[in-house]
Formats: structure tokens, sequence, C-alpha cells
């Protein structure tokens, strides 16, 4: 009777492992909320747009080429990807040396943060996964900011 009870104890054990485990792995990453690379993709270029449509960032864009700009956009997406837990490599500078020296202030850090958020609310993210892209954004204030 004793072996018994074990048996079941422990195949009952089981059972909750497996079902708390299953549980856990039906939890979307932020990169899956997102809508993986391509959902990434279509934010980042809203988000790009709108800073290239705003007169207070013209002077960071003025000068560059196109191969330039498009170079621009895939280090964001690709940061965002690694960020958010999807498969990409970030193959760009550090934030700091990307940087350095535009001479970027509080109030165009707050412009482009309300740019990111539009071009996340165009897209629908919910507000958990809009939260935690914020949460890494304002990671790489300090290393963007010099004013």
């Amino acid at each position: 009777m004793c072996k018994r009870a074990t048996l079941l104890t422990l195949m009952f054990s089981l059972v909750l492992a497996i079902g708390a485990s299953s549980a856990n792995s039906q939890e979307k990453t932020l990169y899956e909320r997102l809508g993986g690379y391509d959902g990434i993709a279509k934010v980042v270029d809203d988000f790009i747009g709108r800073l290239v449509a705003d007169k207070q960032f013209e002077k960071f864009f003025i000068g560059q080429s196109t191969d330039s700009k498009k170079k621009i956009r895939n280090h964001v997406i690709e940061q965002f990807c690694v960020a958010t837990g999807g498969p990409c490599v970030y193959t760009g500078r550090d934030m700091k040396t990307t940087h350095a020296g535009l001479g970027i202030t509080e109030a165009e850090w707050n412009a482009g943060g309300n740019h990111l958020v539009a071009a996340l609310d165009k897209y629908k993210v919910d507000e958990k996964s809009k939260a935690e892209v914020v949460a890494f954004v304002s990671t790489l204030k300090k290393d963007i900011v010099e004013k």
C-alpha cells in the first residue's frame, strides 16, 4: 500500500510539473508578441519615418545617403529584435559611440520617445508589451542624451 501511495504521489507531482512547464512555455516572448521580425520592422519603419518627418530631428538626417538611412534602420531593427528575445544579432556600434557629438537633448529624447509610443500605438501593441519596449529603450538614455 505504501509503494502504491508513493507511486501515486510521484505521478501526481509529475503531472503538476508537466502542467506548470506547459503553462510557462505558452507565454510568448516580447519578440513574438510584437509580431516577430516583421512586426518589429513595421514599428521601426513608422518610428524612423516620424523622426525623419519631424523638423527638430532634421539635423540628424541631413547628408545621410539612402544607404546610410537603410543601415540605421537595420541596426535599430536588430537592436529591438535582440532586446525582445528574437534570434537577431546586433551588428551596430554601442549607443554612446553612435550618438557622441550629436548633442541630443532631454527634450529631443522625450520627443523621440513620443514618436516611438505613437508607432507602437499605430500597430496596436498591447500595454504590457509597450511598457517592456519603453523600459528597454529607457536603458539607452544615458548613452544617447548629452545635454
